[in-house]
């Protein structure tokens, strides 16, 4: 397990990760619901116009909240498996 202040987050500021985490966490569920869009169309005046967004899979958000959660010291951390003989 990395310590905590390792990491592509290193360095970040407690508020920012706090922050990061709650965003990243209302796009899981919008995303879970079904509610995140990727491509969008409009016309104005003097055209069309679109926008697309760079799909995400719910994998690799979960993937980064739990990076979050790491980063911040919280979610589950399993014990080390011991044996006994």
């Amino acid at each position: 397990m990395q310590p905590l202040n390792s990491g592509i987050l290193a360095g970040m500021p407690r508020a920012t990760l706090q922050s990061m985490l709650t965003s990243a966490q209302q796009a899981y569920a919008e995303l879970s619901m079904g509610k995140k869009g990727v491509s969008f169309s409009y016309t104005q005046g003097d055209g069309t116009r679109s926008v697309a967004y760079q799909p995400t899979s719910v994998e690799q958000l979960t993937q980064f909240i739990m990076q979050l959660q790491r980063a911040l010291g919280q979610g589950s951390r399993r014990r080390m498996v011991r044996f006994r003989y």
